[in-house]
């Protein structure tokens, strides 16, 4: 492949050319090619499955944000999170480790297994909620915002209380098409909150995150701000987004729905089919070679920034059979949707179990579960940096 060959100019589309499909024309262009972000600045793109999962598992391409570019036209600032220490997401080796060591504990499948029984109470007691108040519903705001964020309160330590106020500035702080000022006051906002809630578990621990996070000397009180917001606002955006969304695509295939309802133990199945399908980081991830590194037959040059394109990279027709068909049967956890390597998502586990307690609830309390309008009325979230809907409304 040509170095120059020129797949996308001025950054990704923020439209799906149909609601649940990444556009077909990234992956036309090839796995790799070259991209011309909004700024100007000419990097790669990455649509392939194979080579999005090795430059994700090479120790030789860097996370840190100094190299980051907005993959959309957005007035968003690009080095909004520059200053703030602590988002592991953006850390290399030996920092990173330092952070994914004291957290690791906290994220095991032993302790979400001990979690599970909560959650199907948080759950039902939502469901239950919207059975009561009666159709109809938006399943946004009656079910999954409020259940993956009570979810991430009790996990972190966070009082329930606080919700309303960071669900918001997470909201805002995910707007592509925010002013930078916004983007500044919830930032900050969400700063503040997480520093008076780190202070009081520094006085008063309990069996939290945020108490293990304060518990030692190796991480700061600054880190330990910036880590408490990548976990606050990442542990309920994308859960949240997944619960609605994936619930839209179930009801927008009603035979893949019917699966499900006839074979409840397919749950597992289907939550990692639609994590593939849907892929709700369609922002994609960035790295950066630490040196020359020829991927494919192509030189990917020290210091260029390579934004690998999730989306795509999970449709793949090279390692997906019919990749852009919703088939709740498929399963298999090879898709790069917790991206892959050493930041691989922290919390996956705690999002599958949600994800497949979430689903089997919400389908055992409403069998009649359908859309309330023209599902091509839904409002979706491209102006968002987590894909999903903004809202829901469903009938039964």
């Amino acid at each position: 492949m040509s170095e120059t060959t020129l797949v996308v100019t001025n950054g990704l589309p923020t439209l799906r050319e149909r609601p649940l499909d990444p556009p077909h024309a990234l992956r036309a262009q090839g796995p790799i090619g070259r991209m011309t972000f909004p700024d100007g600045y000419e990097g790669w793109l990455v649509t392939g499955y194979q080579q999005g999962r090795q430059i994700l598992a090479d120790k030789r391409f860097s996370s840190a944000a100094s190299h980051k570019h907005l993959a959309f036209p957005s007035d968003r600032p690009s080095d909004l999170e520059a200053d703030i220490p602590g988002l592991f997401e953006h850390m290399d080796p030996p920092d990173h480790t330092r952070f994914r060591r004291r957290l690791a504990g906290q994220f095991t499948l032993r302790r979400m297994r001990q979690l599970a029984a909560r959650i199907e109470e948080i759950t039902a007691h939502y469901g239950d909620a919207m059975l009561r108040k009666g159709p109809p519903a938006d399943l946004v705001t009656d079910y999954a915002v409020p259940v993956s964020s009570q979810v991430i309160c009790e996990l972190l330590g966070v009082p329930v209380a606080d919700r309303e106020r960071f669900v918001a500035d997470s909201e805002d702080l995910l707007r592509l098409d925010i002013a930078p000022q916004q983007a500044q006051a919830a930032l900050k906002s969400l700063v503040d909150l997480t520093g008076e809630l780190l202070m009081r578990k520094k006085a008063e621990p309990a069996d939290d995150v945020l108490s293990v996070l304060v518990s030692g000397d190796d991480i700061t009180v600054e880190e330990s701000i910036g880590a408490t917001l990548l976990l606050l606002v990442a542990g309920h955006e994308t859960t949240a987004s997944m619960l609605s969304l994936g619930t839209y695509a179930l009801l927008n295939n009603p035979d893949q729905m019917a699966l499900l309802r006839a074979d409840e133990s397919l749950v597992e199945s289907a939550v990692e089919e639609l994590l593939r399908f849907l892929t709700i980081v369609h922002v994609g991830v960035q790295r950066t070679p630490t040196e020359d590194v020829e991927i494919d037959g192509v030189t990917l040059r020290k210091g260029e920034t390579v934004l690998i394109h999730l989306p795509s990279a999970n449709r793949d027709p090279g390692q997906f059979t019919d990749p852009d068909r919703l088939d709740v049967t498929r399963g298999g956890h090879s898709h790069l949707t917790f991206s892959h390597g050493i930041h691989q998502c922290l919390g996956q586990q705690l999002a599958r179990l949600e994800l497949r307690i979430g689903y089997t609830a919400l389908l055992r309390r409403f069998p009649d579960l359908r859309l309330a309008g023209d599902p091509q009325e839904i409002p979706m979230r491209s102006d968002m940096a987590v894909y999903g809907v903004h809202r829901l409304p469903v009938t039964w």
